[in-house]
């Protein structure tokens, strides 16, 4: 295979693999890895297999592991959104242009066995992959989710330092076996060589599992003697929670239950006596926490690194993992949850039952070789059913998901109902419903007609229906700015058009631009459509057969978008939610409720940095003493700043962390005399304890470097009602010389932003609120932070304010400006982020500045009438 490859190309190579069936065996990922020199040889991987959880408990552990500051790759299946997202290495998704790298390095191989008949399968492949970037990245541990079962799975083509079976449920009968027993040993044989076997299996499984290996690592509910121990909801295989023994596992995880959107847990072993608040709900993620908890002990000792018994609680209360029990909406209450067997659905039903609401509307869709009878008995009796079929090939047909619900309703209503149930629209004797949408997005819209604010809509039955129901809220809608042809070719480019396509249609991009992910059916629609209006779509070269999700620019001016909104508002295949998130996007027929806020007028807010600090790098000591900060907070109002930032802690590069207690008394003082005054009072800081102290002493805003990584802090902001600001960074304080790899810096921040505004708004914080900044000069160079002060305009694409901080920052040394030469080029900066759309700037000379955005605002009103005669 040649080089020169373009990422649709690469990609396609990948996904086409999918036409060869799954098969048992770890040969054919074997010879894949000799090929590209056995990169999985020299890994420290951990391997978490079972029937449900495994993912969830690799992502807690993944959480860990990074809060111990080790380097980190997880592999985990199916992606939601892009394959790349299987890959993560220090929480981030594989790059494109590594993805590309892999093809063309395993290009003559993959070529070479389907020649011979014994090509790998997509999964093998991918598997190979995750294997090659680990090994290129140099990740200190490998965290593998097992694909199905353990023995024969691609994943264990290695020698794991540790291991876990998470549960043992009936699944894959046709490759496992049919009884618990055999599955059971199937997921044990990941077991390492030198150490127990970590599991939470139960009964008549975890016999088979100690038969097969010997020493484990057991966990689950504390033994209580005859009076027998908690059930655990997901995964049960029909035992006694492991206390046919008589004794207590070695690691006792116990369920105390949901406290708001968080689930608190014990374990006690591997080192931990502690209660941890989930952000990972349902009684099964306490199992699921005390397997990661178990993991991490083995990984300290295997890779003799200290990874104490904070970092651990830490680590678990900080682990997110979309689309698994995942709340994004209130009123109605809304769910996302990919359970898609049985055992997983009857866990979501418990942890669902914590929750009050009126009727259920289900939007299920599944695939095909699912127990949807099974699935359909465990989940929550709905007052209403939509099922649909995901756009994905092996998914099950819409009407075969229906009729599962339509016999679950009639075995409710036996004693007395008919049993004349219609295919759609079926009514049974209870009031349910069940009707089919082609289309998941079609589904979820109807059940949010539907849905009273009091009642529940969730959808479930599989992860890539989860995914598609996903984009409702994730999808960004980026407003490109294209003033040239060089400009309109890189954006097509960017969208990985072909290089063909993009020359064409240079030329025709030079109007309103916005570029977002759809799925082939969606494309194709807006592309007729969009031609038929006189304007252009140009679409991915990652063509429909794939079933992907594809990147689209969509050009026109804004009389043509305005009649393509109309012609999609009336469409099925999510195309009127497609029409919603453009009207909003390009601001037609729209209106923007105001809570008063200084970003919500029509110019650019100014926040003052006021660092009571010793060690800021631009004015570090200056404003040390109180009453010299609050006279500085004092005269950056009189200067015309509309917010003040208070910050007790240092970020720089090489900065040492402050004590709470230190930072608390540093900044309360000022926060407190600053509240009597008419400006807005901000607090810096990445410290719960620390915002909420300020917050109580009158501050406004909460201001995070972290994006509200800690989930307690996202509660505090939530309590308090106050607004946000979620930067995005890499590392807090700044890592010198880290090395960051990204495809488009701009592309790559707003999507890690994307999922941080979920996160706030999942606390309860609206999109008003929550103001995100690019985060210049945290883990990104001199010219990326350029880059993304130049298209600061796309940000806009989260729906959220944009702040931009680039006061006296290193990245002036770009243009030959030393630390004491960067006050002009901050205001040149300035004035560049208020044309580019910047909602707030923040910098550290307020006059200098508001002076500049004075004179953009002046320059943006034009003459007024009777002006210049």
């Amino acid at each position: 295979m040649g080089t020169g490859m373009n990422y649709h190309e690469a990609a396609m190579t990948l996904l086409d693999l999918r036409r060869f069936e799954p098969r048992k065996g770890t040969a054919a990922t074997a010879a894949l890895l000799g090929h590209l020199g056995d990169p999985h040889e020299d890994l420290a991987c951990v391997q978490v297999a079972g029937s449900n959880g495994k993912g969830s408990t690799a992502r807690l552990l993944e959480s860990v592991c990074l809060e111990a500051g080790l380097d980190v790759g997880l592999y985990t299946s199916p992606h939601l959104d892009d394959l790349r997202d299987r890959i993560r290495v220090d929480g981030r998704p594989m790059r494109e242009a590594a993805l590309v790298e892999f093809v063309e390095a395993a290009g003559d191989h993959l070529t070479d066995a389907a020649a011979a008949g014994e090509s790998p399968t997509f999964f093998e492949t991918v598997t190979a992959m995750a294997f090659w970037e680990f090994a290129r990245r140099d990740v200190d541990v490998a965290i593998l989710e097992v694909g199905i079962g353990g023995r024969y799975d691609a994943t264990s083509v290695v020698d794991p330092v540790a291991a876990a079976v998470t549960s043992v449920a009936r699944e894959h009968t046709a490759v496992l076996g049919e009884d618990l027993a055999t599955i059971a040993r199937e997921q044990a044989a990941v077991a390492p060589g030198d150490r127990p076997l970590v599991t939470a299996a139960t009964g008549e499984a975890l016999g088979a599992i100690r038969e097969a290996v010997g020493e484990v690592t057991l966990v689950g509910p504390p033994y209580h003697g005859d009076e027998g121990g908690a059930v655990d909801g997901e995964g049960s295989d029909e035992g006694d929670d492991g206390e046919e023994d008589g004794q207590d596992p070695d690691i006792a995880v116990e369920s105390l239950g949901r406290d708001g959107l968080s689930w608190d847990v014990a374990i006690v072993g591997a080192g931990l006596d502690v209660e941890v608040p989930l952000g990972l709900l349902g009684d099964h993620q306490a199992r699921n926490a005390g397997v990661a908890a178990a993991l991490a002990e083995q990984i300290a000792a295997t890779l003799d690194v200290d990874i104490p018994a904070k970092t651990v609680t830490d680590g678990l209360r900080k682990a997110t993992w979309p689309g698994r029990f995942e709340v994004l909406g209130r009123d109605p209450l809304v769910v996302l949850d990919g359970a898609h067997n049985p055992d997983g659905c009857a866990a979501l039903a418990d942890t669902l039952g914590t929750f009050d609401y009126d009727d259920l509307h289900l939007v299920v869709g599944a695939l095909a070789d699912k127990d949807l009878a099974g699935m359909a008995a465990a989940l929550p009796e709905p007052a209403h059913v939509i099922a649909c079929q995901p756009d994905l090939d092996r998914a099950e047909e819409e009407t075969v998901v229906a009729r599962a619900f339509e016999r679950e309703i009639e075995g409710h209503q036996s004693t007395g109902g008919s049993d004349d149930i219609e295919e759609t629209d079926a009514t049974g004797a209870a009031g349910a419903t069940v009707e089919t949408r082609a289309d998941v997005a079609g589904a979820l819209g109807i059940a949010l007609e539907n849905a009273g604010e009091d009642d529940c809509v969730l959808v479930t039955g599989s992860l890539y229906a989860v995914g598609e129901a996903r984009t409702r809220w994730a999808r960004p809608m980026i407003p490109k700015r294209v003033d040239s042809l060089s400009r309109a070719r890189a954006t097509l480019a960017d969208a990985n058009v072909t290089e063909a396509g993009a020359w064409r249609m240079r030329g025709k991009a030079v109007h309103r631009v916005v570029r977002t992910r759809v799925q082939p059916r969606q494309a194709q629609y807006l592309k007729e459509e969009l031609l038929s209006l006189g304007g252009e779509c140009a679409i991915s070269g990652l063509n429909d057969q794939r079933r992907e999700r594809l990147a689209v620019v969509m050009m026109g001016t804004m009389a043509q978008f305005k009649r393509l909104i109309d012609k999609l508002a009336g469409q099925p295949y999510g195309l009127a939610q497609l029409a919603s998130e453009l009207r909003a996007q390009l601001g037609i027929g729209t209106t923007e409720e105001r809570r008063g806020y200084p970003w919500e007028g029509e110019g650019t807010a100014v926040m003052g940095i006021l660092n009571v600090t010793p060690d800021s790098f631009h004015d570090g000591g200056a404003y040390e003493a109180t009453r010299d900060a609050v006279d500085r907070g004092e005269a950056m109002v009189a200067a015309g700043a509309d917010i003040v930032d208070v910050g007790g802690e240092s970020t720089r590069p090489g900065a040492e962390p402050v004590p709470v207690a230190e930072e608390r008394e540093r900044v309360v003082p000022v926060v407190e005399a600053l509240a009597d005054l008419d400006v807005m009072v901000s607090i810096d800081t990445r410290k719960p304890a620390v915002a909420r102290a300020a917050l109580e002493a009158g501050a406004d805003v909460l201001n995070d470097v972290t994006g509200l990584e800690d989930p307690a802090m996202r509660a505090v902001a939530a309590e308090f009602d106050a607004p946000v600001v979620l930067m995005h960074s890499i590392d807090a304080p700044v890592v010198p010389d880290r090395d960051v790899p990204y495809d488009d810096v701009v592309r790559d921040v707003i999507d890690d932003l994307a999922e941080r505004v979920l996160l706030a708004e999942r606390a309860g914080l609206d999109r008003s609120q929550i103001l995100v900044d690019p985060g210049l000069g945290f883990g990104k160079t001199q010219a990326e932070n350029f880059e993304l002060l130049g298209r600061l305009d796309e940000f806009q694409a989260l729906g959220c304010p944009v702040l931009v901080g680039h006061s006296h920052k290193s990245m002036y040394g770009l243009i030959d400006r030393g630390p004491d030469e960067r006050t002009e080029p901050t205001i040149a900066a300035t004035a560049l982020a208020a044309d580019r759309g910047a909602d707030v700037i923040r910098v550290h000379d307020v006059a200098a500045n508001v002076a500049a955005l004075d004179t953009v605002a002046a320059a943006s009103r034009g003459p007024s009438v009777g002006e210049g005669e």
